[in-house]
């Protein structure tokens, strides 16, 4: 068997033999570092292969056989093959004269570039463990700031340049392979290639209606090279909440609660003591493993990828998974036409559960059990020997946060296509004709069933089943509700490209075109039924009564919308040294009356390459020196738009008679009602220095939006009622960036970088047209308190501020509250005026945002360390400003609080009152976390092994912060509405400690 098996891997490796022979070699740049991504091609024996993450490679060739190796950003060299090879790449004149940035229907190099745009390779985005690549980026780009939550499938907020709407959209318009999307939870980190940021609205004019948010353009992998390449990757994790709030244990609970209620309801010698954090939490665990086959001929190029994320969620019985495949293809049919196609597959699962169980653990009295000795779930009620049992009296009105979770039976299931084709013809050596499709297809299907009946009995552990058919004769037993949705979109891009060097100094560059994006009908449709068989298999709808059934039925189909758009772009060199370029586009929106659907999006930009010109040109310390700036219109769509609303069921009265019943409108339409629009103006300095090891750039920007739209009230002899939207607001964005990098080496065997940005922005709603808006408060607590406004007085504050009073410390003679009131006065809770006395306190969007970067290679060894920071940004511990009576309170507030014995607490007495919103439970959120930190080793392998490389790797993803926060996590992101809760650490999942070991292996 065993000669049968060499012989068979012997005729399987005779063609190979033939042809030539395994050379091997390294490839290095001027200062002798390996350079990983080099492409090695042997044209005779028609075979290529990739130096790997030192420079080494191995080809198949024959002896004294040209080579041809190249690398982007340096000179092609070709050399005879020969054993051992040492081949060193020198830079171009300029390192950057053939870097390439991805500016939007095309390319542009570096140098050559006036706008503002972070570019990350995909070693950036799959060197931190995480499943969507935004959250990768945090700390990695000035300008950038991203809020990320580990619960699993959500999606990070993305702000660039500050926060520039109200209530529209905030989003960045995502451009995968040129397919406009709305998210990108779909893409497997593995298959990006490039992640490209535009920041300025020089660079984003050419986008017009989408780009006031930003637009980020993600690049996916594709085929390379004449030989089938096999790549896997493979890693498993475990994580942990990044930090725990200590809660007060049973006895100090009963002493603060008996202080409050001033009487000995709570025995101070408690059986139990519950740690309700512990029991609704478990170690997390996540694995992904990915494979991708590439490769190609003269005539095809393909890339194919496949991979897998599983998690166990923190939460119990929280879990998540996504299956990922991608196929892109390039087709050479012609030398003039070229043919590429890519398609993608996603399907999640998840079994979602309540995040309020967070809160809800932390409120919970201590003394309340899992459950009791019978079984049953414990509830807080404390009987009269001062010990919580099945009867007695309520004393909070927090759940059971294990029977939450274990009654919470809800399941997502959503299924994402996506696919193109682009045809690129040379029509003549200068110009070239791009027609680009692409489609996407979402669907999502949800059951939650709800166990009513049982539900309440675990509340209610005193009463029978029996019990609740008498409560409640006409409840439900049970609540099923089944959900879908789908939708779909599309886009059509067709533009021409010229370029010609005039008299070998003059560069120009025209793209011109048409697009075409539609947002297909979004349908969904709700089912709630009641008293459903508790067997799944009979969850259909087949043979139902649905009058007798079916409680609820709602079928939504939303507007397809279509954006029609012509765009311009006009790029100029001149003398390689000074830079043009000039943009525009005219959309036209279906979202928005037929006056006001068309709208024009103007840019220009200036560049001038200062190291060109004679007086550097021989400086040996100024390697590039480029000034540049711009100016641009841009727009968001993404707004509230004009709701007709009526009222029925109006009375009409004559002579105190009801003449008669009718509808009204109660709402009033804006005609002009259209896109908001933005205004930037930029200028930036981009420089390297002493041999190209001292990288940086320095941005400074000026953004105004001056018609944003707000909810007004409407004037009061109208009749009308409801809040109408309009163009009446002005909000600003004024920063700087700053990006510094360092890279250099020691020895042969070592080499270094280290690395950072600052950025610094100021937002603020700058100004009102003469209209009253409508109150709009934000922050809901759920006990009746909010912690934001949004109204005139709004003005002059940034977006999302904080609304409340400010906290004056505590009466001394009896341990009460104080606050200031509008005099400055120190008043009792009682005193309060509910909106005089309130003042603006602070927002959550952070003045500055930074980033660190470092890290090392030595050999086979690699080391590298990022992290992230915010400044100047304020949180509220709303889980903690909910407590009125009964629940738990934190550890350290319950060993230092007023008591006539104790007047120099530092926290006021206990009380039985809802709290006010104050700034009592406002906090910093500054924080500086280590994000990631990697070690990874290279196996020093055999040469002609089967594995052409191996690394492992272990990773610590968040393990170290620095915070004032006195919560879970000063990231707070909820759903990414500056008016809702974000900021505010209510029904929030905690920030993640995660410890990954993994392999990349590649044959």
């Amino acid at each position: 068997m065993r000669n049968f098996i060499f012989s068979f891997l012997a005729l399987l490796l005779l063609p190979a033999y033939m042809s030539g022979q395994a050379i091997t070699g390294k490839v290095v740049d001027s200062k002798g570092i390996g350079i990983p991504g080099a492409i090695v091609q042997a044209p005779d024996s028609k075979t290529s292969a990739d130096t790997d993450f030192d420079g080494n490679f191995t080809i198949n060739a024959k002896s004294g056989e040209i080579l041809k190796i190249s690398m982007l950003g340096f000179e092609a060299v070709s050399l005879p093959a020969s054993a051992n090879m040492s081949v060193t790449l020198q830079e171009s004149d300029d390192t950057m004269l053939k870097d390439v940035v991805i500016i939007g229907y095309g390319t542009r190099k570096k140098v050559d570039n006036t706008t503002a745009i972070s570019s990350l390779k995909g070693e950036e985005i799959t060197k931190t463990k995480v499943l969507n690549a935004s959250q990768a980026i945090q700390g990695k780009a000035a300008g950038v700031q991203v809020i990320s939550s580990d619960l699993p499938g959500s999606t990070p907020s993305v702000v660039i340049r500050g926060l520039g709407t109200a209530l529209g959209g905030r989003t960045p318009l995502f451009i995968v392979d040129g397919m406009p999307t709305e998210n990108i939870n779909n893409i497997n980190t593995n298959d990006i290639t490039s992640y490209d940021i535009l920041k300025d609205a020089s660079a984003l004019a050419i986008y017009g209606t989408r780009a006031a948010n930003g637009v980020i353009i993600i690049t996916t992998k594709k085929g390379k090279g004449d030989k089938v390449s096999v790549e896997i990757e493979s890693f498993a994790g475990v994580r942990e909440p990044l930090k725990k709030v200590k809660m007060a244990g049973s006895n100090k609970y009963a002493y603060y609660t008996n202080s409050a209620l001033q009487s000995t309801t709570f025995s101070q010698d408690q059986p139990i003591n519950t740690d309700w954090f512990d029991e609704i939490t478990r170690t997390g665990s996540y694995t992904q493993n990915n494979v991708s086959v590439s490769g190609g001929t003269e005539s095809i190029k393909y890339f194919f990828s496949l991979g897998n994320y599983e998690e166990k969620a923190i939460l119990n019985g929280l879990d998540y998974g996504r299956t990922t495949f991608r196929n892109n293809n390039e087709y050479r049919i012609s030398k003039k036409l070229t043919l590429n196609q890519n398609f993608s597959f996603t399907s999640t699962k998840s079994t979602p559960k309540p995040l309020d169980a967070f809160t809800n653990a932390y409120k919970q009295s201590p003394l309340v059990p899992v459950r009791f000795a019978d079984g049953k779930y414990g509830v807080s009620r404390v009987g009269p020997d001062g010990f919580v049992s099945q009867t007695g009296s309520a004393f909070n009105n927090a759940g059971n946060p294990v029977a939450q979770l274990d009654f919470k039976d809800e399941e997502q299931r959503s299924i994402m296509l996506q696919g193109g084709l682009k045809l690129d013809y040379e029509i003549l050596k200068s110009l070239k004709f791009t027609s680009q499709f692409n489609g996407e297809y979402y669907s999502w299907k949800q059951y939650d069933y709800a166990d009513n009946k049982n539900i309440w009995l675990a509340a209610n552990p005193n009463k029978v089943e029996s019990d609740y058919a008498k409560e409640f004769p006409n409840a439900n037993l049970n609540t099923l509700t089944k959900g879908r949705e789908q939708y779909y979109n599309w886009n059509l891009q067709n533009y021409l490209t010229y370029n010609k060097v005039f008299a070998e100094i003059h560069d120009i560059e025209v793209t011109a075109g048409i697009e075409t994006s539609v947002k297909g009908n979004r349908e969904k449709l709700t089912i709630v039924r009641k008293n459903v068989d508790t067997n799944s298999n009979y969850w259909g709808l087949k043979d139902v009564e649905y009058a007798a059934n079916v409680t609820s039925y709602k079928d939504e189909v939303f507007n397809e919308i279509k954006l029609a758009s012509y765009l311009g772009r006009f790029q100029y060199k001149l003398m390689d040294k000074y830079l043009l370029t000039g943009t525009i586009r005219r959309d036209g929106s279906s979202n928005f009356g037929k006056d006001y659907r068309w709208g024009t999006f103007p840019a220009f930009g200036l560049g001038w390459v200062i190291s060109k010109e004679a007086f550097l040109a021989d400086s040996k310390t100024i390697n590039l020196l480029k000034l540049r700036g711009g100016w641009g219109r841009l727009g968001n769509q993404n707004v509230p738009l004009n709701n007709q609303s009526y009222t029925s069921g109006q009375n009409a009265y004559l002579g105190g008679s009801i003449l008669n019943q009718g509808t009204t409108i109660s709402s009033q339409i804006d005609p002009s009602l259209s896109w908001e629009v933005t205004e930037e103006t930029s200028a930036g300095l981009d420089f390297e220095l002493l041999d190209n090891r001292l990288k940086g750039t320095f941005d400074v920007y000026d953004k105004t939006t001056t018609n944003v739209i707000l909810n007004t009230k409407p004037y009061f002899t109208s009749g009308i009622t409801n809040a109408s939207p309009a163009h009446v607001g002005e909000v600003s964005n004024k920063g700087y960036e700053i990006s510094l990098r360092w890279d250099d080496k020691i020895g042969e065997d070592f080499n270094y970088w280290i690395g950072g940005n600052f950025s610094n922005n100021k937002n603020e709603l700058t100004g009102l047209k003469d209209v009253e808006l409508t109150i709009q408060n934000g922050g809901n607590l759920g006990n009746g308190q909010n912690t934001k406004i949004l109204d005139n007085s709004s003005v002059g504050q940034p977006l999302g501020s904080f609304y409340m009073y400010e906290y004056a410390g505590f009466d001394p003679s009896n341990g009460k509250m104080l606050y200031y009131n509008a005099a400055g006065a120190k008043v009792t809770q009682d005193a309060l005026n509910t909106n005089a006395d309130r003042k603006y306190v602070g927002s959550i969007l952070p003045k500055s945002n930074y980033g660190v970067t470092l890290g090392l290679a030595y050999k086979n060894f690699d080391f590298s360390v990022d992290g992230y920071g915010t400044a100047g940004a304020k949180v509220y511990n709303g889980k903690k400003a909910q407590r009125f009576s009964g629940e738990n309170i934190e550890e350290s507030l319950a060993m230092d609080f007023w008591t006539p014995n104790n007047l120099t607490a530092s926290n006021p007495a206990p009380f039985n009152q809802v709290p006010v919103a104050s700034t009592y439970y406002l906090e910093s959120g500054d924080f500086f976390r280590i994000n990631n930190i990697t070690v990874g080793y290279k196996l020093p392998l055999p040469e002609g092994s089967f594995i052409s490389s191996c690394r492992i790797y272990v990773n610590a993803i968040n393990p170290f912060i620095t915070q004032k926060f006195s919560g879970f996590s000063p990231e707070l992101n909820d759903d990414g509405n500056p008016y809702n809760l974000q900021g505010v650490e209510l029904n929030a999942y905690p920030t993640l400690r995660s410890f990954v070991m993994g392999a990349n292996l590649k044959f």
